[in-house]
């Protein structure tokens, strides 16, 4: 079992292996799967030091798709809705729906946010919000949180 954590380690400090995990579990964390691409994006640049803005770089990637993956859920899930509306709404449901409207495609700015972010982008689809600015606010909010948790984890390392 040792041989084959060495193994894995070592091959995900090859930036060929490293970047394609990257990639993956970025864009996976994006979609509505309970996962998190933080721990490989710090594995990655703890490993292999110099491929920093490169990892940054797919890791927004990834989930910015990931995001833009659960833009077109909502889609297919306004479609849906239309066919079998239920007849009932709930009036907390309706706020929200309304704000979103409201704000329009800069909510995807909150697509990084834990827990909303990911329906988030799936509700944007749903309310046929424009999909490239809302894939631009999605890039944006994601890279600042990546670079803040990258940089971050950077200068705990160094003062600690």
């Amino acid at each position: 079992m040792e041989n084959f954590f060495q193994s894995l380690l070592t091959n995900l400090a090859q930036p060929e292996y490293g970047l394609i995990v990257l990639f993956c579990a970025s864009l996976l964390a994006a979609t509505l799967l309970p996962l998190g691409s933080e721990p490989v994006l710090l594995g990655v640049i703890t490993l292999n030091p110099s491929l920093l803005w490169p990892a940054l770089c797919v890791a927004t990637i990834g989930n910015t798709l990931g995001g833009a993956v659960g833009w077109w859920m909502g889609v297919g899930a306004d479609r849906l809705w239309a066919t079998h509306q239920p007849s009932f709404h709930k009036a907390h449901h309706l706020r929200a729906l309304k704000w979103l409207q409201r704000i329009g495609p800069a909510a995807c700015l909150g697509a990084w946010l834990p827990v909303i972010g990911d329906p988030l982008c799936v509700v944007a689809g749903f309310l046929r919000l424009p999909f490239w600015p809302c894939v631009f606010y999605m890039a944006v909010g994601k890279a600042l949180r990546y670079g803040l948790l990258v940089f971050g984890w950077q200068w705990f390392n160094w003062a600690g």
